[in-house]
């Protein structure tokens, strides 16, 4: 097995304890197993000749988030930033600990952190293309959870600011997924 391989899987052994249960084409997965398998299946649809670096941290974006809820921090925007900025820290830490493990080399495992902290975005050819799958995975999987749960107004706020993290081709990419007439009807409002 290759150094990729056994970090993929160690990835996944963490991400399998997840207590929080997502069904999903009638199968029961832990939330942030299913979660780490969109990612990178997004992320080879997107981007096929992506980089092992950019592979493992889209694997690792959410690694034992669980383990770190949002309810622990003050729900104000100040709190939800201070969470966002600490769980990509965490992530990129724990994830290091499982490169180093395998046998990475440091530049190997710095390159994965600084992708998983999603760093120069806009910027940063790599950074930009996780952070378009990251959106890809939330408007495909989780968007009509979500707008469900808002009111109109807070959604198209939400599809604003998805949009603004984006380059062109993840706004084509966005386009093409297989959403429901009233995703579509959100994402249209919200770019209008």
């Amino acid at each position: 097995m290759s150094k990729f391989e056994k970090a993929v899987r160690i990835i996944d052994q963490h991400n399998a304890e997840d207590p929080n249960k997502e069904v999903y084409q009638g199968k029961e997965y832990p939330k942030e197993l299913l979660y780490a398998e969109r990612m990178s299946e997004k992320l080879l649809d997107f981007e096929p000749e992506a980089s092992d670096e950019l592979q493992i941290a889209a694997r690792a974006q959410h690694i034992c988030r669980w383990k770190y809820p949002r309810s622990n921090y003050p729900m104000d925007r100040p709190g939800y930033l201070r969470w966002r900025e600490e769980l990509k820290k965490i992530h990129a830490d724990l994830t290091a600990d499982i490169l180093k493990e395998v046998g990475y080399d440091e530049d190997f495992i710095q390159r994965v952190s600084f992708l998983i902290r999603k760093k120069l975005i806009k910027k940063n050819e790599e950074s930009q293309t996780i952070e378009d799958v990251v959106c890809l995975v939330f408007l495909q999987y989780y968007f009509e959870d979500f707008a469900a749960k808002h009111e109109d107004e807070k959604v198209i706020d939400i599809v604003k600011k998805t949009w603004a993290k984006m380059s062109a081709e993840g706004h084509e990419a966005a386009l093409r997924l297989p959403l429901s007439s009233e995703s579509l009807r959100l994402i249209k409002a919200a770019l209008a």
